[in-house]
């Protein structure tokens, strides 16, 4: 069965995705997949992690870093006792 295929009539477009795909050493299909998805991500309102946090902190007044939590060590879980 024949691959579905998409068709940009820009040539922008084409020229930068065939230049992204040589400079990343990815095919021209995962190279539009990606910046579709990172297109959705965007246009969805997801934010990262980073941002989140920072929002928050400003947003109610906790001053907390989430890193330097983790990093302070909450140690190893034990695991269900049976």
């Amino acid at each position: 069965m024949a691959e579905p295929q998409l068709s940009v009539r820009s040539a922008r477009a084409r020229d930068l995705a065939h230049r992204l795909a040589r400079r990343e050493n990815r095919t021209i299909a995962d190279i539009v997949e990606r910046a579709l998805e990172a297109y959705e991500d965007r246009q969805a309102g997801r934010e990262p992690a980073e941002a989140f946090y920072k929002r928050i902190s400003r947003e109610t007044a906790l001053d907390f870093d989430l890193a330097a939590d983790l990093r302070h060590g909450h140690g190893d879980h034990e695991g269900l006792e049976l």
